[in-house]
């Protein structure tokens, strides 16, 4: 079986989507996606600079939007489609519209939402998040219910985001769990903590006006690396899931469940192969992040079980 991923927020460079934007009519499919989020992705994509890309108002439509390119241009090359997908964090809203569980244009509507709503609620209080690198899990999870921090993110791979006030977030770099490394992420707020509840309660209104089908691929969803075979049951996983800890851990464990043989990560590639190259040593990977990975790729999923 082969899948393809999709990456979540903090993917994204300065000027990542120019490449793109040379395959025949990305522009005009980016303007449409623009429209639906609210948000100029060609310019964002294009010209805005690392500081402007961050904002998560941004960030999260450009990053759906560049994997969806991608997933198009991958699947209209190849005249098949991989087995299964999965997204991290904001990445799940690619993998629905991947899985025709939403419509592409729906999943920008939302993304574009979600980036405000979540900003929103990450300026209502100094909160963060910093990575943790190494060390013992449940030694690492116990520092952080000392210090009143959140396990946001379980990335497998010896990496867990720790969220939540500033303060003790200086006191986990100050101090780290032995065998760590604590290194502090530059986002906006603790994301995927109880910090994010008025982003969820925003998203679900929404959420409930959008149709959503049974996804055609398998589906993995976040919340516990379980697959989902209803589609508004994934759509309101998703919507959950803003304010409660990514386990792509556990997405990762049930990937070898499935005999997973290949994967395959969608624009702006790099950060989820790598997890996978630690957590699923063997598998092989392709990061797509340029149209001239699309090669490796195709030869990735035609040459494997699709």
């Amino acid at each position: 079986m082969i899948i393809a991923v999709f990456p979540g927020q903090g993917s994204q460079t300065p000027g990542f989507l120019t490449p793109w934007l040379e395959r025949d009519g990305a522009r005009e499919r980016l303007a449409q996606f623009s429209e639906a989020a609210d948000v100029d992705l060609v310019a964002a994509g294009t010209e805005w600079d690392a500081d402007q890309i961050r904002d998560t108002r941004v960030a999260q439509p450009l990053i759906v939007a560049a994997s969806l390119l991608a997933w198009e241009a991958l699947t209209a090359g190849t005249g098949t489609r991989p087995a299964g997908v999965a997204g991290h964090s904001v990445g799940e809203l690619a993998a629905l519209a991947a899985a025709g569980v939403i419509s592409d244009d729906d999943a920008l509507r939302l993304v574009g939402l979600r980036g405000r709503a979540m900003a929103e609620a990450a300026a209502a209080e100094q909160t963060g998040m910093s990575a943790v690198i190494g060390g013992d899990q449940d030694v690492v999870v116990a520092r952080l219910g000392e210090l009143g921090l959140t396990p946001a993110n379980y990335n497998g791979g010896g990496q867990i985001v720790a969220a939540g006030a500033l303060a003790p977030l200086a006191e986990l770099a100050a101090e780290p769990p032995r065998g760590t490394r604590v290194i502090p992420l530059q986002v906006a707020g603790a994301f995927h903590t109880t910090y994010m509840a008025p982003a969820v309660a925003t998203l679900r209104v929404a959420a409930t006006e959008v149709p959503a089908s049974t996804p055609d691929l398998t589906l993995w969803t976040n919340s516990d690396g379980t697959t989902v075979t209803d589609g508004r049951t994934a759509l309101d996983l998703m919507v959950a899931q803003v304010a409660s800890p990514v386990r792509w851990d556990l997405c990762m464990a049930s990937f070898a469940d499935h005999a997973v043989t290949g994967i395959i990560e969608l624009t702006p590639a790099g950060t989820l192969v790598g997890l996978a190259k630690r957590a699923l040593r063997g598998v092989p990977t392709v990061a797509v992040k340029t149209p001239e990975d699309l090669g490796a790729a195709t030869a990735l999923l035609t040459g494997g079980d699709a």
